[in-house]
């Protein structure tokens, strides 16, 4: 299977995810989160600082629970500037 380069979009798109994360983590460690949801801290570390723009679906969903935000809410922020640019 040939993985395609991320698109700039996608590159977005993961660092908005990671700024939400980040956000949502609040005063949690990095540690904390990390474990609760069933990954490593240097993954949620690149995750939240935009340097793994595409973590896994059950990356997301384990952070999702880790951290009480609903899935929808983080599909949202992925889809936030693609909305923008259809609705134009």
């Amino acid at each position: 299977m040939v993985r395609h380069p991320l698109t700039a979009e996608q590159i977005a798109a993961g660092q908005r995810l990671g700024v939400a994360l980040r956000a949502a983590r609040g005063g949690r460690s990095l540690v904390e989160v990390a474990l609760a949801a069933g990954i490593s801290p240097e993954t949620l570390r690149k995750i939240e600082a935009g340097r793994l723009p595409a973590p896994a679906f059950g990356t997301v969903v384990g952070l999702s629970q880790a951290l009480d935000v609903p899935l929808s809410d983080l599909a949202e922020v992925w889809l936030a500037d693609t909305a923008v640019r259809q609705a134009s």
